[in-house]
């Protein structure tokens, strides 16, 4: 299928994607995944699975536009199990504000690490980490982790851990509410903040969209681009580049489908969520793409779309990515060798660097050849960067004044072709959560269990973060859910949690989308929800977005 794409996308708000049914039937992971227990086909829960059964609950709903429900959900309250502590730990030095410290160690380590902190002065103790078994991961102990103090407050923590530094050792301060262990061993009462939006196809009138905003290449608030389309109602959507090193920040890490035009490759057969303008169709299908630029001899294969060369985020690439072409999330995978197309969405010009780029007009015809990346992409038509040894192909491959053809097209499980219509929006997420109405947590298939690195699963899957969860129920409503987390306000959810909540609301199909601080639910021009970041809201790569009748 050859990609087609309207005059420059920024004009319109390139994110109000119209989206349509993709795939027929159950789609299962790519690669192979443990399938879980029989279960039964799950129903709408009185109360959320989360703490002992008798916790208060309160729900509130009120209906934003015809068709769209807001239900407000507190459970819970703190309990005297829960208390601020130090967590002896590596910190990490990723700039992203999500990524988990390494607290995980074998037992010897730990139990050194502890001696240490004694001959210091300090009373650590050493504690195993139970970790609940989701579909491919978890199960029995993640490892062993050093802790000091039961303390009342965060302040206090924050004094215990200035005596960890002066010792030689990193820690954090935390609450040990958001620990993932299972309730019969935390003993977590809450509480929970969640709120969920339902949209009913019978009586919605509106649209449901994504919006990334004027172009990729840079990000804007939920709130921001709930008001650039004018939506009573959005949450925030896919992964994305946050890190300048690791790409163009806001660029979507996966696949990113808007108004029908592919303008992000996929994650090597990650999850994605599937979304109708009508609130018709919603789906989590897994998507694998191919590509490939035709001119002068044979045709030569592309490596992405709308990216800077060489920074694969999440991974999930070509064969020849370094350190792996399967998904690890939170990774930036490299290939020196690259073939890159771009498009308006991108932005008014393409990153600059080392290599080749070849300019082509919006009839497909060359009209300029650089002998370095980045300038300006004309008015509806495309270039092509590349680096290393793509760049002689691609200069014998392009003639001033021949047509260069771009092919892209994203690939189902069963290896057909997608076809994608002005009304297909899809956007990225993982783990999947439940399919068929059954639980089906998936972080390893989809690259948040790493096996040499257990301290990431710690702080990704099994601990309690803020969620963003989208699904589609047995009624074919769709439903978006934000939880709060990483304060003592609201404890937040691990993934196997955020997979028994997506459930507990009768959920067929659901998907973990993007979480942290990116967590944001905005309706009626408010935020909703209370964002986890320091600074407040995060600008965010994506939205979904709810708007009111055309």
């Amino acid at each position: 299928m050859t990609i087609r794409h309207p005059a420059s996308p920024r004009s319109a708000l390139a994110g109000t994607a119209l989206a349509a049914a993709l795939v027929a039937g159950s789609v299962a992971a790519s690669t192979a995944v443990a399938q879980p227990p029989a279960a039964e086909t799950s129903s709408v829960s009185k109360s959320l699975p989360l703490g002992p059964a008798n916790l208060a609950e309160t729900r509130n709903t009120s209906t934003l536009q015809p068709g769209v429900t807001l239900t407000t959900i507190v459970r819970g309250q703190a309990g005297p199990q829960s208390f601020w502590t130090v967590e002896v730990a590596i910190p990490s030095n990723s700039p992203d504000p999500d990524a988990p410290a390494a607290a995980l160690s074998d037992q010897a380590t730990a139990d050194a690490t502890a001696a240490r902190l004694r001959t210091a002065g300090l009373d650590p103790r050493v504690e195993n980490v139970p970790t609940p078994k989701l579909a491919d991961a978890g199960g029995g102990s993640l490892g062993y982790r050093v802790r000091l103090g039961s303390l009342a407050t965060k302040a206090e923590a924050d004094a215990l851990r200035t005596k960890v530094i002066a010792a030689g050792l990193g820690g954090s301060s935390l609450y040990t509410g958001w620990d993932g262990e299972p309730d019969d061993v935390s003993g977590s009462t809450g509480p929970w903040h969640v709120q969920v939006l339902t949209i009913d196809p019978t009586k919605f009138r509106g649209g449901l969209d994504a919006t990334y905003g004027p172009d990729i290449e840079a990000r804007e608030t939920t709130s921001t681009l709930a008001t650039l389309t004018g939506a009573t109602a959005a949450v925030n959507a896919g992964f994305f580049v946050l890190d300048p090193k690791a790409g163009a920040p806001g660029d979507p890490a996966g696949v990113g489908v808007y108004d029908g035009r592919l303008v992000s490759e996929p994650t090597a057969g990650r999850p994605a969520l599937v979304i109708g303008d009508n609130a018709r169709g919603t789906a989590v299908e897994r998507f694998r793409w191919q590509g490939e630029v035709r001119g002068v001899g044979r045709p030569l294969p592309l490596d992405g779309l709308n990216r800077v060369p060489g920074l694969i985020r999440n991974c999930g690439g070509t064969a020849d990515d370094l350190p792996t072409a399967k998904p690890l999330h939170d990774v930036t995978c490299t290939d020196a060798d690259e073939l890159i197309a771009f498009d308006a969405s991108y932005a008014a010009a393409t990153p600059s660097g080392p290599g080749a780029e070849v300019v082509i007009d919006r009839h497909g015809v060359v009209t300029a050849i650089r002998t370095t990346r980045g300038g300006a992409i004309p008015e509806g038509g495309r270039t092509v960067q590349a680096t290393g040894a793509q760049v002689a192909p691609l200069l014998a491959a392009a003639k001033i004044g021949e047509r260069l053809e771009i092919r892209a097209s994203l690939v189902d499980t069963r290896g057909h072709d997608v076809r994608l219509s002005p009304r297909t929006t899809i956007v990225n997420g993982g783990p999947e959560l439940v399919r068929d109405g059954r639980l089906l947590a998936t972080p390893k298939a989809d690259g948040m269990a790493p096996a040499d690195n257990p301290s990431f699963y710690y702080g990704w899957v099994h601990k309690r973060n803020p969620r963003t969860i989208a699904g589609v129920d047995a009624q074919g409503r769709t439903v978006l859910i934000t939880a709060d987390g990483r304060n003592v306000d609201s404890l937040g959810l691990g993934i196997g949690e955020a997979a028994a909540v997506a459930k507990s609301f009768g959920l067929r199909d659901a998907i973990n989308l993007d979480g942290g601080g990116s967590t944001t639910m905005v309706a009626n021009n408010k935020v909703l929800n209370t964002p986890s970041d320091a600074a407040g809201e995060r600008p965010v790569g994506d939205a979904l977005v709810i708007t009111p009748r055309r």
